[in-house]
């Protein structure tokens, strides 16, 4: 076995929290005791964590200082963000968290510039040659309404993102053929369609519109990729078919293995110099051509079903993160492991103390 560590965990009440926190648990290897942090107050896992501390906002000025002195005060030698906005918090004082003696599974900062802004993103790829969705990036009605024209719509399906957010906020699917009295009436209300007279009367009565991103929908199959990187270096590329979504969240998904898919990725994570756990999103155009959606350059909430699947990314991510030897073994992929996500509770009494039922 070998030596037993301390490892910060942020976004403690994230979704796929619980998941990576099994990953965490059943390393195989080593006992890791895990310090959960959160900008809310209580966590449902709570339970499975050594200890738990609230903290600030990535954007306020203290949040750097807050997370190191509870690293310090706890041990921990690893600090792996389950958080985009913490990303590039947590990269531009790498220098300080290292001179504690505390590692950062995250990227450099110039990566991470690109990944967390879409439309960065897509220009970063064309210009290197990698396939991308047709797009523009707009910021006035009048743009977005000429971006509309310009990837045919109605004749073709097309869709709209902030260039700057994660978890689906703000992404709707503009398609002229879809029934909306069918879904108002038939269809649970966390559907990603509107019309297009909708989206132009939400714009005109905001102040300013965020720098959108607006682009040819790709109709195909969605995956999502979990891989783990070496500054550029794909060291195990997972995708995983996602069959089933709720609210941008997978809630059944296939490990497949697809020549096609993890070799583009390779040359994304490449041309980016991406470090540690990295997530990708993509989609098959009409034609079946792989193309980015986006990249989430941090742990994704499902990674879990990869570790189910044979290769455990988020403790992989710490033993290189910690200068340890990675091994053959460790990358063994399952391929064809499908996994299924349900519900499950944490409660708190009266006087604020967590317990499971």
């Amino acid at each position: 076995m070998l030596n037993d560590i301390t490892v910060l965990m942020t976004g403690a009440g994230a979704p796929g929290a619980p998941g990576i926190l099994r990953c965490y648990k059943n390393n195989g290897e080593r006992n890791i005791r895990i310090i959960g942090v959160d900008i809310k107050d209580r966590v449902p896992t709570i339970c499975n964590l050594d200890a738990f501390y609230q903290i600030p906002r990535p954007s306020e000025e203290n949040f750097c200082d807050t997370v190191l002195n509870i690293a310090r005060q706890e041990g921990a030698v690893v600090i792996q963000p389950l958080v985009t906005k913490e990303l590039e918090v947590f990269s531009s004082h790498r220098t300080l968290f290292e001179q504690a003696g505390v590692k950062l599974c995250c990227s450099d900062h110039a990566s991470l510039e690109i990944a967390n802004n879409k439309g960065k993103l897509l220009q970063f790829m064309q210009k290197h040659g990698l396939e991308v969705p047709s797009f523009f990036i707009v910021h006035t009605v009048q743009e977005f309404r000429q971006a509309c024209d310009k990837l045919c719509y109605p004749e073709k399906t097309v869709c709209f993102k902030p260039t700057v957010g994660n978890g689906s906020r703000g992404f709707r699917i503009i398609d002229h053929k879809k029934d909306l009295f069918k879904m108002l009436f038939e269809e649970k209300p966390n559907s990603s369609y509107i019309s297009i007279e909708q989206a132009l009367h939400i714009f005109q009565s905001a102040p300013q519109l965020p720098e959108l991103l607006v682009m040819e929908f790709l109709p195909g199959n969605e995956y999502s990729i979990d891989i783990l990187a070496n500054h550029g270096e794909s060291i195990a590329v997972v995708p995983r078919k996602r069959l089933q979504l709720n609210g941008g969240i997978s809630t059944d998904c296939l490990i497949e293995n697809n020549p096609a898919i993890i070799d583009y990725c390779k040359r994304i994570v490449s041309s980016l110099e991406l470090d540690g756990n990295i997530g990708i999103q993509v989609r098959a155009d009409e034609n079946g051509i792989y193309k980015i959606l986006e990249i989430n350059p941090r742990v994704q909430g499902s990674i879990v079903s990869c570790a189910a699947a044979g290769v455990n990314l988020p403790y992989l991510a710490i033993k290189k993160a910690l200068g340890e030897n990675i091994k053959d073994s460790d990358v063994h992929i399952n391929w064809g492991t499908e996994m299924l996500r349900y519900w499950n509770e944490v409660y708190y009494d009266a006087a604020g103390h967590a317990f499971a039922y």
